[in-house]
């Protein structure tokens, strides 16, 4: 038998993009409210939910915690056993259920009503038992499940995640997050290492600073770029400050010039007055440096132009800020 699996696909997004859409005309003072609570939060938003809702409450969890709203998940059939212990009249709990009526979540409501905890649910029935012990509803009503037998949770799922995701959003700019803040959250993902990283995590620096006197001849030069690996090395006056830099490419052009490299001083070939960056200053301003230069490395120096350091492009890479 024939199967259009496009079709299917194409009617699957156009019912769950229904669903999402609809809800843009129920946010109402109830979603203002749900807002001030979370912000109030002295505590954890404790998201929780049972089976597909609580996938999505796993999910709001983790998008809440990354954007500047402490939270995490709790499993409403292990709260019964115990995990309860983890929430304080502090916190605020957020209920994900599409029917309002999952056991598992109302056997812990009692608990979290004595606490005083407040709480906010999020369901596809306004009359329902979790939605009237609620402090907040956000109701989450679907006309459909993607599912033919209308019966998978898909919709009203996809519905619960991008209410969650509007919740997230909204107390992101109340709080005035900034991408500084995320990469503090993110440290290990690239966003994370280009806002973090300093040139002075990955730079060479000491011993494994490649640096010679303008004295010096070419060939005690090469020597030096080639011990140290980075392709470059920089050109020091005798107070240690930085006159010059030579690099693969400025050997590259000396040689159309045949000069003899153990004669030759590198004050004739070095290029003077090079691009530099200071300490401190991020990798990723380092990178976009050498991008708009055209070059492969940076000297880093100090405030009296003292050479403290180099990088090149492979360290940038070797770090993942490129």
């Amino acid at each position: 038998m024939s199967r259009d699996f496009q079709a299917t696909a194409r009617r699957v997004l156009a019912i769950e993009a229904r669903a999402v859409e609809g809800l843009i005309n129920t946010i109402d003072g109830a979603f203002s409210h749900a807002c001030e609570l979370l912000l109030a939060c002295r505590g954890r938003v404790i998201v929780t939910g049972m089976g597909k809702s609580g996938h999505i409450a796993n999910k709001i969890a983790a998008t809440l915690a990354s954007t500047g709203t402490p939270a995490f998940f709790v499993h409403p059939a292990e709260a019964s056993h115990g995990d309860l212990g983890m929430i304080t009249p502090d916190d605020v709990v957020v209920a994900l259920s599409n029917s309002g009526e999952t056991n598992e979540v109302l056997t812990i409501m009692p608990v979290i009503k004595r606490k005083a905890t407040p709480l906010i649910s999020l369901t596809g029935r306004p009359q329902s038992t979790l939605a009237r012990q609620s402090d907040v509803h956000l109701h989450v009503a679907i006309d459909e499940e993607a599912c033919p037998l209308n019966l998978a949770p898909t919709s009203s799922t996809t519905a619960a995640l991008a209410l969650g995701d509007a919740l997230a959003v909204a107390l992101l700019e109340a709080r005035g997050f900034t991408a500084e803040d995320f990469a503090l959250s993110h440290p290990g993902g690239s966003l994370g290492r280009r806002l973090l990283l300093t040139v002075d995590d990955v730079m060479h620096s000491g011993a494994r600073l490649p640096a010679v006197r303008d004295t010096a001849t070419i060939a005690e030069a090469l020597l030096e770029m080639t011990e140290k690996g980075m392709g470059m090395t920089a050109i020091t006056d005798d107070a240690g400050l930085l006159t010059g830099v030579f690099t693969d490419g400025d050997l590259r052009r000396m040689l159309d010039r045949a000069l003899d490299v153990r004669t030759h001083g590198i004050s004739e070939v070095m290029t003077a007055h090079p691009v530099v960056i200071e300490p401190g200053h991020l990798a990723a301003e380092a990178l976009q440096i050498m991008e708009k230069k055209k070059i492969n490395g940076l000297i880093v120096v100090d405030g009296e132009r003292r050479p403290v350091g180099a990088l090149n492009m492979h360290d940038l890479l070797r770090a993942g800020v490129v």
